[in-house]
């Protein structure tokens, strides 16, 4: 199967995948490559040795802090996943639902922390810019997790919960009022016997840039939309030079964030992935360190023996 990669969709159930982006073709069969290696002193040498280091990203990383994922199994809000709700037809045909949905996010992500994952990728990342090194995060999460953790390189690939965009105008801006309108105050229950709120289209979010007054929307990337072409491109621009990448946390199923570790492992990248459990990548990958981020990146991203600061 082919298909091109310039928007956000769940992979197919097929045990032979091809995905195809940018030029690039990556073969995604599964169970064709040897166990990957758990030899942390080997990923260490790998660590010292790299200049440009890409931390791909997910969900489980901010899970490991509270935050719900709306995946798998007991994985809704109320008697929905996030590929129900996030999409543009769910707002078109019900925005006061979608925004119940997100406005219960962002009230969730009010009352969460980053964790020693978070906070392992951001100290190494100082660290190594005062050696002339990268450490460049690219994320799936629409939390801030890893902003709020110190990390200053992030590219947020599917947007941010923070901001919402008119779509009238398409004015952008940041917004962190807490309920956003005083219509959703007390909304958004995950309980699957709430009952939906129902709010007028007039009563939700406004835009009042320029005395606008359009509807807003969460500035997020939904499923079935296209990616940022800006965004596209500086992630491009540091998978081209990564010389070691960390997948943290990702299931490895939502694309096109999922064809990036195989593509680079393809390329003779060593790729270590991070994770409770194994994903469709899993074996294509050089290093699989099982178990929650928060253990394992503290150890994986501490001084190495070599390192030396100006």
């Amino acid at each position: 199967m082919q298909r091109v990669v310039r928007g956000i969709f769940v992979q197919s159930s097929s045990l032979f995948r091809t995905v195809v982006g940018g030029g690039r073709g990556v073969n995604m069969a599964e169970g064709q490559r040897a166990r990957p290696s758990s030899d942390l002193a080997a990923f260490r040498e790998l660590f010292a040795a790299a200049r440009n280091i890409v931390v791909l990203s997910g969900a489980g990383i901010s899970a490991e802090s509270g935050v719900p994922t709306f995946r798998g199994a007991g994985g809704f809000w109320r008697t929905w996943q996030a590929q129900d709700l996030a999409t543009p037809e769910a707002f078109r045909a019900n925005p006061s639902l979608v925004w119940e949905f997100y406005h219960y996010r962002r009230e969730v992500m009010l009352t969460k922390l980053p964790n020693a994952g978070h906070m392992a990728i951001a100290e190494c990342e100082q660290r190594l810019a005062k050696q002339g090194r990268s450490l460049v995060v690219i994320t799936q999460n629409i939390d801030e997790l890893h902003k709020r953790a110190g990390s200053k390189n992030i590219i947020e690939l599917h947007g941010c919960l923070f901001n919402t965009r008119c779509t009238r105008c398409g004015h952008v801006e940041e917004n962190r009022k807490s309920p956003i309108v005083l219509s959703l105050a007390g909304k958004g229950a995950p309980d699957p016997d709430a009952q939906d709120a129902r709010i007028p289209e007039e009563d939700l979010p406004r835009c009042d840039h320029g005395g606008c007054g359009g509807l807003l929307r969460p500035h997020v990337v939904w499923f079935g939309e296209p990616l940022d072409p800006d965004v596209l491109s500086r992630t491009d621009q540091e998978l081209d030079k990564c010389d070691l990448c960390l997948v943290v946390g990702t299931s490895s199923v939502v694309y096109p964030a999922a064809m990036y570790a195989p593509m680079l492992a393809s390329r003779g990248i060593p790729v270590a992935e991070f994770n409770i459990e194994e994903t469709p990548a899993t074996h294509q990958l050089g290093f699989h360190f099982h178990g929650p981020s928060g253990e394992w990146l503290p150890k994986a991203l501490a001084p190495h023996h070599t390192e030396t600061t100006p």
